[in-house]
């Protein structure tokens, strides 16, 4: 009985510490927050070391930054989850898959991270992309998500 009234709380956990680490993050990329290259320098990095185009990259630091803001929020939840999700994806195919499964915790140089915490973060945008999100969220309050 308890864990039933409980279960609308779960989404809640998910997307809060994923709206952290996402504002984080995008704000790094996107205005150099907490000692981020920001803007420019992340589109001439995304360019040169991983082949991606500006107009992409662009793309990459506003829906980890805007998508962060939204599922703090609860805002259209599950869009920027799958938007979040499809970063995830392009971020392990294209930046971390040839570093294998673990991050690099001995900052080997030359060695990026695997692909294991971007994985996880892909998990968890599914997992609300599939769950909605859960109570205290605007799109509940909007009529967006039913409760």
């Amino acid at each position: 009985m308890i864990a039933t009234k409980l279960l609308p709380w779960a989404p809640v956990a998910l997307r809060l510490g994923l709206a952290v680490i996402f504002i984080a993050h995008g704000g790094q990329k996107l205005f150099g927050l907490w000692s981020g290259p920001g803007l420019q320098p992340t589109i001439e990095a995304f360019e040169r070391s991983l082949g991606v185009p500006s107009y992409l990259t662009l793309i990459v630091v506003g829906t980890e930054f805007f998508g962060g803001l939204t599922l703090l929020l609860g805002f259209l939840t599950r869009i920027a989850a799958a938007g979040l999700a499809a970063d995830m994806t392009a971020a392990i195919i294209k930046a971390h898959f040839m570093n294998g499964f673990f991050l690099n915790w001995s900052i080997t140089p030359g060695r990026g991270h695997g692909i294991e915490f971007n994985l996880a973060l892909l998990a968890m945008t599914l997992s609300l992309l599939l769950s909605g999100p859960g109570k205290l969220a605007l799109d509940r309050l909007l009529g967006l998500e039913p409760e």
